[in-house]
């Protein structure tokens, strides 16, 4: 299927691993201009061996932790048509132990990056009212808030808040946006948390996969990791022109675990 993104220019946060690496990988493999985005230069640096392959790709790192760092950034990007607000944080906690600090630097990265940017671009996007996209990634974590990461689900159903209201003011245009929510995903940083969480420091991952979803999550109808890529797919659908009659959208790719229709 042609996704008709030859031509547009994606900003896909937070895109030198994981999800962001996927999401990016998919838009270039479909003909978008992609701007990657890392935390810093040097995880940019790292990450350009992957993309070698790609002719219409960029790399521009900031510190979204850093609210200069952000204007610094925004002031540097082109014309942008799909932004994707990948970039997130995430770690185990009790809640009795998550500190004022721990809340504010959760959203301040995984939800006012997304705002701040999308406040830069919105306008422009309605402006030129050629199927411009704005997609938040969320998490199954924003319906099924986890006990040990009490923070992090706040700021997944933040997301969720922000994308159905910044939705309403696209009435009447081409513009939209739409939240994808992943599932548990073979990722890095799950890769960290599953040695973690052996007894032993190993990495069997048939074996702490298997644990995981008996103990964890439980409810999965798929019960294993999704991949980056699976994610990626449905990211690179809602991005394309022909996802134009999805709008205001919670899209869950999370592999059947909210126990909802």
């Amino acid at each position: 299927m042609d996704l008709k993104l030859q031509g547009k220019t994606a900003l896909v946060t937070g895109s030198t691993k994981g999800i962001g690496k996927a999401i990016a990988q998919k838009l270039l493999e479909e003909g978008a201009t992609v701007i990657l985005h890392g935390s810093s230069q040097d995880s940019v640096d790292k990450s350009k061996s992957a993309f070698s392959t790609y002719e219409k790709v960029s790399f521009m790192p900031a510190d979204f932790a850093d609210v200069n760092s952000i204007n610094t950034f925004i002031e540097k990007l082109p014309e942008i048509d799909i932004l994707v607000n990948n970039l997130g944080i995430f770690g185990g906690k009790e809640f009795p132990d998550i500190t004022d600090e721990d809340w504010m630097s959760f959203f301040e990265i995984n939800v006012m990056s997304g705002v701040r940017l999308s406040r830069a671009l919105f306008p422009k996007m309605m402006e030129k009212n050629e199927n411009g996209r704005i997609i938040f990634i969320s998490s199954e974590s924003a319906l099924n808030i986890p006990e040990g990461m009490i923070h992090y689900g706040m700021t997944k159903t933040a997301q969720l808040s922000i994308s159905r209201g910044l939705a309403k003011l696209t009435k009447g245009s081409t513009v939209t946006v739409n939240s994808v929510l992943p599932g548990p995903t073979y990722s890095d940083g799950v890769q960290d948390m599953l040695d973690d969480m052996s007894d032993d420091g190993s990495h069997d991952r048939e074996k702490m996969e298997q644990h995981f979803f008996n103990e964890e999550r439980p409810s999965s109808l798929i019960q294993r990791f999704t991949d980056p890529i699976e994610i990626a797919n449905m990211v690179a659908y809602v991005a394309s022109p022909l996802s134009s009659a999805t709008n205001g959208a919670s899209l869950r790719a999370e592999g059947g675990i909210v126990d909802f229709i």
